[in-house]
């Protein structure tokens, strides 16, 4: 019953958000009563401390495994991380959001327990990129800030999320990922890996 709970919340938390989900939309999704829901839950953030929790805990097992399965080189483990995120926007006709960005943005000033958990999953998921550049060992300048980059990774992921759903168009999160290419590529080789000349930038200015 309360996984049951969970799942259903963590559905109507991503598809309307936190706000304009009441606990009645919740008991009438998940198909139980009030008196169940309290039984678990005393109220609606309690049960998103749940969901977040339950993000927080299965990020590993639900995201980061299934991205890197059958992906040896630890750099283009990241990059295929950020492919599982392109899917999804094109599955959903760029609508998909990340469901703990949108919490994040969406709940102002959260109390501290809430930001607690908002900031454990970004950290698990900038850590397990910056697992990945320490395991890069060499390949990368010693003097680099991995975690800095592994930070800058989450940022241009959750922006260029943002700009694809804003614009209803995956190139917006293809040119976010290309440009953090072209700086991998010039730390590990000292010249970038694609061009993408002016021209080209100022013709996609113009279609906006």
């Amino acid at each position: 019953m309360r996984d049951h709970l969970v799942s259903t919340a963590m559905r109507l938390f991503c598809d309307r958000g936190y706000g304009s989900t009441s606990i009645d939309d919740v008991l009438e999704a998940a198909g139980v009563d009030e008196a169940s829901l309290y039984r678990l839950f005393s109220g609606k953030r309690d049960l998103l401390l749940a969901v977040l929790d339950t993000y927080r805990s299965a990020i590993r097992g639900s995201l980061l495994e299934p991205a890197w399965r059958d992906v040896t080189d630890p750099i283009e483990k990241i990059f295929n991380l950020l492919a599982v995120y392109r899917q999804l926007l094109v599955e959903t006709d760029c609508r998909y959001a990340c469901p703990i960005g949108s919490l994040a943005l969406e709940i102002h000033e959260p109390d501290q327990p809430v930001r607690e958990l908002l900031r454990a999953y970004f950290q698990a998921w900038s850590e397990g990129v910056l697992k990945c550049l320490i395991e890069a060992g060499g390949r990368l300048p010693d003097e680099l800030n991995r975690l800095s980059l592994a930070e800058f990774v989450l940022t241009t992921m959750e922006g260029a999320l943002i700009q694809a759903r804003t614009f209803r168009d995956v190139a917006y999160f293809d040119r976010a990922v290309e440009e953090l290419r072209n700086y991998v590529e010039f730390l590990l080789y000292g010249r970038p890996r694609f061009t993408f000349p002016i021209r080209q930038a100022l013709a996609d200015i113009g279609k906006g």
